[in-house]
């Protein structure tokens, strides 16, 4: 056998036919913008701090997102799917939590709350939200059997 027919992303539509395909690079792709902006971020917040600083946060987001987008893109996996889910639901309720509501440290957590709109939360709700829709759309879709029969 060769080596593309054990690819499931390299089989012809393995990505999950075209409409899985294009949720799948939707949410990859949302998901990068994510771990961009914040890796790029991380650093100017590594000052907000508890036990744990703001920026080491953004990191573990950063990382996060970078592991779903290599999910959702090479793994195909219900699960994987998920956890991209979870990374950006997760990341946009904490944006908008934060940027409305003044919450204060919670234990380890660093009061994070910043009244203000600018163009990187724009991009991030924005990647996070289209990951959200591309993520609920391969969650919800009927699953396919390897044969290709449609299953409950």
């Amino acid at each position: 056998m060769s080596p593309a027919r054990h690819t499931p992303a390299l089989r012809p539509g393995g990505l999950g036919g075209a409409p899985g395909a294009v949720a799948r690079l939707l949410a990859a792709a949302g998901l990068a913008v994510d771990a961009w902006v914040h890796a790029r971020l991380a650093e100017q917040y590594d000052a907000v701090s508890a036990w744990v600083s703001q920026g080491t946060l953004f990191r573990l987001e950063s990382a996060l997102a970078c592991l779903a987008a290599v999910l959702v893109l090479f793994w195909r996996r219900r699960l994987g799917d998920a956890l991209a889910w979870l990374v950006a639901a997760g990341g946009l309720a904490l944006l908008l939590v934060y940027r409305f509501v003044d919450v204060g440290s919670l234990g380890p957590v660093p009061d994070m709350y910043e009244p203000i709109w600018n163009s990187d939360k724009t991009l991030t709700v924005a990647a996070q939200g289209v990951t959200v829709l591309a993520t609920t759309y391969l969650l919800l879709r009927p699953r396919r059997h390897r044969t290709g029969r449609t299953l409950a």
